[in-house]
């Protein structure tokens, strides 16, 4: 079982000697979910609608604040891979890892073509979904990155803290 960074604390046994630490099993809202979807418009407002919807089902307990990102980013990346990859690759994967204490979001394609984030240019109306992505996961005190697959493609992705939502007295 992998440890996702919680230990229990050692507890005594019933003869007195404290049994060993050991990790605790994953919360009910850990896992790590994969699906695929055409590199057309359409797949961007289905994967974002399928992400937030994941979030919701399996009880993320993740701010609005945090879920909007998390949502904003899966649209950016998104339509990124359909509007600069659909020509190599006609599908993109979209990932959500969910920890203990972060949420990971991911879109992966098979171009070859590694993304650099442009700077702003408030003549362009378009060209800085990546450094769009890049701010919202600073803003959050999260990261993202690409990295290359072993097939030759990219996967764009963005990692934020979770932090559950603030309850109002």
């Amino acid at each position: 079982m992998e440890n996702h960074g919680r230990e229990s604390d050692a507890r005594p046994a019933d003869d007195g000697v404290p049994i060993e630490r050991r990790p605790l099993d994953p919360l009910p809202y850990e896992g790590v979910w994969r699906f695929t979807a055409p590199a057309v418009d359409a797949s961007v407002p289905q994967a974002r609608h399928a992400v937030r919807d994941l979030l919701y089902r399996q009880g993320v307990p993740a701010s609005p604040d945090l879920v909007h990102g998390l949502l904003l980013i899966v649209s950016e990346l998104a339509t990124n891979a359909v509007r600069h990859a659909a020509l190599l690759s006609p599908t993109l994967a979209v990932e959500v890892a969910v920890g203990a204490e972060w949420v990971r979001v991911s879109v992966e394609d098979n171009h070859p073509y590694r993304p650099t984030a442009l700077e702003a240019d408030h003549g362009r109306t378009g060209g800085r979904g990546l450094l769009l992505v890049r701010e919202i996961a600073r803003e959050a005190g999260g990261v993202c990155d690409i990295e290359h697959t072993a097939s030759g493609g990219k996967v764009v992705w963005a990692a934020l803290p979770l932090k559950p939502a603030q309850l109002m007295p």
